[in-house]
């Protein structure tokens, strides 16, 4: 793809671009953008924002979504983020973009779910949706499917470090991940996945769920990828209600979706202190996230 740093996304372009390829909205109003991790987020009008492009994989995600998730939105039971128009590089913006629906609510990561047994039921319900059989050509994405322990890598040599600065015990962290790591490995056909369920990734209102974002890691695979979303994302406390609701993971997939919340904390660990540190990418309010998430999964 081309380099981020080669194009300068301004209001100027995005109402440019807008002009050229979808007219009819180029006259709403454009707010200043959201930094997510791969893309910025421009809001257009009250209920609709457009995606743009700042690192090299974001393209393949941007498309990712623009195919399958208009599909699979209409079965699931809360709002979540749909590609409505594509927008096709061009010389200005030499990348593909998206115009998607727009969310209303507060990301969790700034305002975490309260409501602990309406946000365990909300979640359960999404999940129980989402997670149907995938067909043959749903995409795969390794390291979402792929077993815990090939990806041992990202736990050795981070966990120390990240137990501590979350106050939390090392050898409890690690008893946590080598219990996930033992446990038998999913035998069910692979179902769909959002693949990135953290704080970040939904939004709240009124103290539970309202809505899900970003689908740019969608794949089929083993459903305690996402299972790991009951520690990611609800209360302490709220986990066995939750799998109660969902009724479909077994204790070999709970342990391995406790794995999964591993992983996932300890990168939003690693984000945050980026942030705390003002360095490019990190967010401050991730690594608070992951911290709880650390402390929910040990107990403490």
């Amino acid at each position: 793809m081309a380099d981020a740093a080669a194009y300068d996304i301004t209001e100027d372009l995005i109402r440019a671009v807008l002009a050229e390829q979808h007219p009819d909205l180029a006259e709403l109003d454009i707010q200043q953008p959201v930094r997510g991790w791969d893309n910025e987020l421009w809001r257009l009008g009250t209920d609709l924002a457009v995606r743009v492009p700042r690192t090299e994989r974001a393209p393949g995600l941007l498309l990712r979504e623009h195919r399958w998730v208009p599909a699979l939105a209409p079965r699931l039971p809360l709002p979540v983020t749909t590609p409505v128009r594509l927008g096709e590089p061009t010389a200005r913006l030499p990348v593909p973009w998206t115009v998607t629906t727009w969310l209303p609510g507060t990301p969790a990561d700034r305002s975490p779910a309260t409501r602990g047994d309406h946000a365990a039921d909300t979640l359960a319900e999404f999940l129980r949706a989402l997670h149907a059989a995938a067909p043959a050509e749903a995409p795969r994405i390794a390291e979402r499917g792929a077993p815990l322990d090939t990806l041992a890598h990202h736990f050795d040599g981070h966990h120390e470090e990240a137990a501590a600065y979350s106050d939390v015990d090392p050898a409890a962290l690690r008893a946590v991940w080598e219990d996930a790591v033992t446990a038998p490995p999913w035998q069910g056909p692979p179902v769909w996945l959002h693949g990135d369920l953290h704080p970040a990734n939904v939004v709240v209102t009124d103290g539970t769920l309202s809505g899900v974002l970003d689908f740019g890691e969608l794949c089929a695979g083993d459903p305690a990828t996402d299972l790991a979303a009951a520690w990611l994302l609800l209360p302490e406390g709220s986990a066995p209600r939750f799998f109660e609701a969902y009724a479909r993971a077994d204790e070999a997939a709970i342990r391995r979706a406790r794995g999964r919340a591993v992983l996932q904390c300890l990168a939003l660990i690693d984000i945050g202190r980026n942030g705390e540190r003002g360095l490019p990418g990190g967010k401050v309010t991730w690594g608070r996230a992951g911290r709880a998430t650390l402390r929910r999964l040990t107990g403490r």
